[in-house]
């Protein structure tokens, strides 16, 4: 059986084809907006490959998956409604109730983190910064074509979530947050 391949040569030229059939530059913002969204999904991967608990690699399964549709409906430049899932209140508001849980649970903070500690905590510092890079690449985009308001709610509590989960990884494993203090 002859299998499909992978390469299709029809970005030889430096475009790329969305959703709608539409041809861009790879360097297009959407590109680069659903692009980042991809980047934060393997970042999350690795966070993921780390010896953490089960409950916060089911989270973070759960959060790839709502990232996947984030990326589909990025790559989405037409008006035609596509039979995909979409991100919806319900899905920010359930990663505002684990940012809810993290901060009952760990001691209040009064100065900002100096990221680090080990791999799987400043990986998950590195993600925060991804995701934030991928909020500015959105808001971007929104700025030229109208971007469902739920993503950018969702990214934007993302980033909480994963500065939330540094700070209790850090408490799960035992290891001291240094504090920057000007």
């Amino acid at each position: 059986m002859k299998k499909n391949k992978v390469y299709t040569k029809t970005g030889d030229n430096g475009t790329t084809s969305l959703i709608s059939g539409k041809r861009v530059p790879k360097h297009d913002l959407r590109i680069k907006a659903y692009g980042t969204i991809d980047e934060l999904n393997c970042w999350l991967g690795i966070i993921r490959s780390h010896k953490i608990s089960k409950n916060i690699q089911n989270e973070l399964i759960v959060i790839q998956k709502k990232l996947m549709i984030i990326g589909t409906q990025l790559s989405n430049d037409s008006q035609k409604q596509f039979n995909f899932k979409k991100i919806n209140l319900n899905d920010v508001s359930n990663i505002e109730n684990l940012i809810d849980s993290m901060t009952d649970f760990l001691p209040d903070l009064k100065n900002f983190i100096i990221p680090g500690g080990n791999q799987v905590v400043s990986s998950t510092h590195l993600a925060r910064c991804v995701c934030r890079r991928a909020e500015r690449c959105i808001t971007e985009l929104n700025e030229y074509s109208k971007i469902d308001s739920y993503i950018i709610f969702y990214i934007n509590r993302l980033s909480d979530y994963l500065f939330m989960l540094s700070r209790k990884l850090s408490y799960d494993l035992k290891i001291k947050e240094v504090k920057w203090i000007s």
